[in-house]
């Protein structure tokens, strides 16, 4: 047996000690006396000069720093000290044969490295790429605001009357692209496979810039409906193929983070959707018509309200323009146009540059996203690892695959989702993540916050889009936990409590509504409470379910199942929202005493059990070691293989003990 102890980094050439590096020296020394055994000192990763000749013993004192200085030059090295029996220590290979690269990056170094905020600043580097990625959760982001907004616009109902009056039509309008993304999410997996994500990207957002126009210059329903369905088909890919890119890129103790980053972008599109919206609703003014009375029903006020087939005069609106709701919708085109040109200096997927065979190209990327060397110790060694993974995903592929061709051979990756245990495990968790993130109800009350508020007491007109803006507000601030602190405390706790807190927030608001609802005008104050309550399931929902929905399924898969599982996790998402989006308007027209919301509750404690049973924690583990995490039982067959490849790969083989679980203080 072997084991490992970490002493930091020591001067050893030259210069007094840090009071850390004696500290440090006193707790080598001790554990020396402690367990009598030889020792063996790893340098920078690599087995001492010193150690290969005559490995230190307890019964020659500890070492000393002097003692080091005689064999060392460098002026501050990397220590690994690693304890061994004398029949399983390995002398270092004979020279010209193959170097093992023994730097292995263990649960306990990426504990003690800077996660959150101050991870973040330092790999301003991964997280300039991942902020320019997740462009594409923006656009989502703001898709799903500014419809919200857009639909209680007077000069929206004068253009579009049907959609504006009637609930179903409304909710088809927000559900088609919903139901597009959902395909263009569930037909992405192999097209990413073949042109890697950074491409696709760049791809779907031309295709986004002409459903976003389509949208914006529409004169009739069918450009309309048309317009949404096409930038859906692009909403949906870019939402299956952002978060895995992001994970392929970023270091382990980091990746939470950077994922999140895509919900914390989304919230910056509806903070953003709101604003705009809010202010692009005062040209020409609030009313379609001011010197026409409404007609309408009865709203929450007790006045009447908008009707859209009546009030309208016969040349059209006199006050607020059309451009109050066009403009809204054309201002996606730009971040879209950013993010398709933006992508052309961002880097491909190391995995995916190994997957079609550009080994070189790959390890000078992993390089420059670890701002090292090529040559770096553990550059390679994370080269080799995504190597390995790929060479045995790919006999296991031929294998499964061999002989079948046409509809089998492409229906394959997604039945081994389903043919073991642990790879259905991994699918439940991630499908199960998507649909509570939807049915706990926050992109409902995101598509028709307006609505809600105004059904909560507010003006339609204006009160309302204001309370919509500060949710808005409140949405993106209450995702920056989930960024700042994910890698520290790990996805379990965050959505059991999240859970929680929207079961709580959700309960409050409908029993407010179930008592008060048939005269907001006697009960102000209570109105303001529900408002509140809103707002704190808002802030709930931001820490847990939103980000965590796409941290999860985006690092839970194998590289063989990463595309089509995500494309299955992503396509549960859409399908959803679809029919939240669908059934919502109808559910808060016609479910008295508040039954909406607690709907939503109950899927908010279903969601708490299923975290609580199903879900191990994934923190700091890397995209490899997912397997072991997941419990993924290796067939003696398999084993053999991956022994094997790892060997020819330059795994396996070291010039350190065996079994050894060394760690590379940095």
């Amino acid at each position: 047996m072997s084991s490992a102890a970490s002493f930091g980094r020591l001067p050893v050439s030259g210069g007094s000690p840090s009071l850390a590096s004696r500290r440090a020296a006193r707790r080598w020394a001790a554990t020396l006396r402690a367990e009598p055994a030889k020792w063996s000192i790893f340098v920078d990763g690599r087995l001492s000069p010193v150690a290969s000749a005559k490995p230190f013993s307890n019964s020659s004192g500890a070492p000393s720093f002097s003692s080091l200085s005689s064999a060392l030059s460098p002026a501050s090295i990397r220590l690994t000290m690693s304890r061994h029996s004398s029949d399983d220590f390995f002398a270092p290979e004979p020279k010209g044969q193959q170097t093992f690269v023994d730097h292995v990056d263990t649960i306990e170094q990426r504990n003690a490295r800077s996660t959150g905020f101050k991870g973040l600043i330092k790999d301003t580097r991964m997280l300039g790429i991942a902020t320019m990625a997740t462009l594409g959760g923006f656009l989502f982001g703001y898709d799903q605001g500014v419809v919200g907004n857009v639909l209680v616009l007077e000069s929206f109902g004068a253009d579009f009357p049907h959609i504006y009056m009637n609930a179903s039509v409304k909710g088809w309008w927000v559900s088609t692209l919903l139901l597009a993304a959902w395909l263009g999410s569930l037909l992405s997996g192999p097209l990413t496979d073949r042109l890697g994500r950074k491409r696709t990207i760049q791809w779907v957002t031309i295709i986004f810039v002409l459903g976003a126009a389509l949208q914006a210059g529409a004169t009739n329903n069918g450009f309309l409906f048309g317009g949404r369905a096409v930038a859906g088909l692009a909403v949906g890919t870019l939402t299956m193929v952002v978060p895995p890119y992001i994970a392929e890129l970023a270091p382990a103790h980091l990746r939470g983070s950077l994922v999140a980053l895509q919900q914390l972008n989304i919230t910056v599109g509806i903070l953003l959707s709101y604003w705009i919206a809010y202010g692009t609703s005062h040209i020409g003014g609030t009313r379609c018509a001011p010197g026409v009375p409404y007609t309408g029903p009865v709203g929450a006020d007790g006045n009447p309200t908008f009707d859209a087939y009546h009030d309208v005069p016969a040349g059209g609106c006199t006050g607020q323009s059309p451009a109050s709701w066009r403009i809204p919708i054309a201002l996606q085109i730009l971040p879209a146009i950013l993010l398709g040109i933006g992508m052309f200096w961002m880097p491909y997927s190391p995995r995916w540059l190994t997957e079609v065979g550009r080994d070189e190209e790959a390890k000078n990327t992993l390089a420059y996203l670890r701002s090292s060397t090529v040559e770096d110790p553990a550059v390679v060694h994370e080269f080799l690892e995504i190597k390995a993974e790929v060479l045995i995903e790919r006999e296991l592929r031929h294998a499964k695959t061999a002989g079948k061709g046409g509809i089998r051979g492409m229906i394959q990756p997604y039945l081994d989702l389903v043919s073991t245990r642990s790879n259905f495990h991994r699918l439940w968790i991630g499908c199960s993540t998507m649909f509570f993130q939807q049915f706990i109800g926050c992109n409902a009350i995101i598509y028709y916050a307006p609505t809600i508020f105004a059904s909560l007491g507010l003006d339609p007109n204006t009160t309302s889009l204001l309370a919509t803006g500060v949710y808005g507000v409140c949405n993106m601030v209450s995702t920056l936990p989930a960024v700042l602190l994910l890698d520290r405390l790990g996805r379990r706790k965050l959505l059991l409590a999240g859970s929680v807190g929207c079961f709580c927030s959700l309960v409050i608001v409908g029993s407010i509504v179930a008592t008060c609802a048939n005269d907001w005008a006697a009960h102000a104050s209570a109105g303001r409470v529900a408002i509140v309550f809103v707002y704190l399931y808002d802030v709930n929902f931001s820490y847990s379910w939103g980000p965590l929905g796409w941290v999860l399924p985006a690092e839970i898969f194998n590289l063989a199942t990463r595309s089509t599982g995500t494309s299955l996790t992503t396509s549960t998402t859409w399908m959803s929202n679809f029919v939240i989006g669908l059934v919502s308007p109808m559910m808060l027209q016609n479910i008295a005493h508040g039954g909406t919301y607690f709907f939503f509750a109950a899927f908010a404690v279903i969601g708490f059990i299923s975290t609580y049973l199903f879900l191990p924690e994934t923190r700091m583990k890397t995209l490899e070691e997912m397997d072991e995490l997941f419990g993924m039982q290796r067939a003696q067959e398999y084993r053999d293989l991956e022994r094997r490849i790892r060997a020819e790969v330059g795994l396996g083989k070291a010039g350190y003990a065996k079994n050894e679980s060394k760690e590379q203080i940095v």
